[in-house]
Formats: C-alpha cells, sequence, structure tokens
C-alpha cells in the first residue's frame, strides 16, 4: 500500500473541494481556485473534514497514480491556502531584472534585453537593493506553474561553473571547478 497515497488530506477551513462526474477534483480556497484531472480508475471522496484517495488494484500503475495524485490535491490545498513563492537571484556583473504588470525585463549580458512574458495566474516583483543581487520573486497558488516558469527563467542563463554566474535559485549551491591554470 502506498505510504503517501493512503495519508487522508486535510481540508482547513475556508477551503471546499469538490469531485466532479468526470472524476475532475476542484479545490476551492481565499487564493483562488485550482482543478486537476484525475485518472478514471482511482477514485477521491470527502469524507469528514478530509478527501481520501482509494485505488482498484495493486498494479504498478495504480500504486503509482494512487501517491501521486494523493501528493497533487494535497499541493492544491496549500496553495489555494498559503500560496506558494520561488525566489531568483542575478549574479553577475551588469546583469539587471525590472518588470511591467507580467513583463519582464531581463539583462543577462546578451546583446539584447530578454523580454519573458510570466502567465497572469502569477504574480511576479523584481527588487535590487544596493550591494546585493537582483532578485525576481513569482508568487501564485499553483506549485506546477511556479516551478516551470521558475525553470524557464533560469534556463535563460544557467549558473556557470568557473565564476557562477548566471540565473539561480536562492539559496542553490553551484560547485565551482578550477580553472585551467590550477590542473598543472
Amino acid at each position: 500500500m502506498s505510504r503517501i497515497g493512503k495519508k487522508p488530506v486535510a481540508i482547513p477551513a475556508g477551503v471546499t473541494i469538490t469531485v466532479g462526474a468526470d472524476n475532475v477534483i476542484t479545490v476551492k480556497g481565499p487564493k483562488g481556485e485550482l482543478k486537476q484531472l484525475m485518472d478514471r480508475d482511482i477514485k477521491a471522496e470527502v469524507k469528514d473534514g478530509h478527501l481520501e484517495i482509494a485505488r482498484p488494484t495493486d498494479q504498478i500503475r495504480h500504486r503509482a497514480m494512487h501517491g501521486l495524485y494523493r501528493s497533487l490535491v494535497a499541493n492544491m490545498v496549500k496553495g489555494v491556502t498559503e500560496g506558494y513563492k520561488r525566489q531568483l537571484e542575478l549574479i553577475g556583473v551588469g546583469f539587471k531584472a525590472s518588470n511591467q504588470g507580467n513583463l519582464l525585463d531581463l539583462a543577462l549580458g546578451y546583446s539584447h534585453n530578454i523580454i519573458f512574458e510570466i502567465p497572469k495566474e502569477l504574480k511576479v516583483a523584481t527588487m535590487q537593493e544596493k550591494g546585493d543581487n537582483p532578485k525576481i520573486v513569482l508568487e501564485g497558488t499553483d506549485k506546477q506553474l511556479i516551478g516551470q516558469v521558475a525553470a524557464k527563467i533560469r534556463g535563460l542563463r544557467k549558473p556557470e561553473p568557473y565564476k557562477g554566474k548566471g540565473v539561480r535559485y536562492t539559496g542553490e549551491v553551484v560547485r565551482k571547478k578550477a580553472g585551467k591554470a590550477a590542473g598543472k
């Protein structure tokens, strides 16, 4: 039995979870509404303040889906109550970030600035304090979407291993390599 899958998802006050006829789970809360289509074999039902996910058999596919959908629903519940936040920092001389609404303008050492459009479901903020690296903060309810957008922004200029320049998540440690001279 999946240890994650059989754990019930607690439903906090102010959050409503509905399971549609076509196996679509809708989670509504103070920060918004999220929907997730579940596999037709996996069943979900709301019982006295928590949601339980059940699988029909012990097939490998059903076991995998059992834990997956339980985690996705738990992330949705956390998203509509607390929300998610992802922070990136730009390390490098002349690297800058600014935003106007959901358009992110990045100067990452290329010959031109990169204009990156953030999905409307997310909020973006940029900050530049004197003596500190520029930071980009992404906030929203959908954990999957925030992770995907943050990875795309990071992919525009990945941290390189010799000087450590590039876009990285705040707190990410980049292992540095020794240069050519240190190899002799």
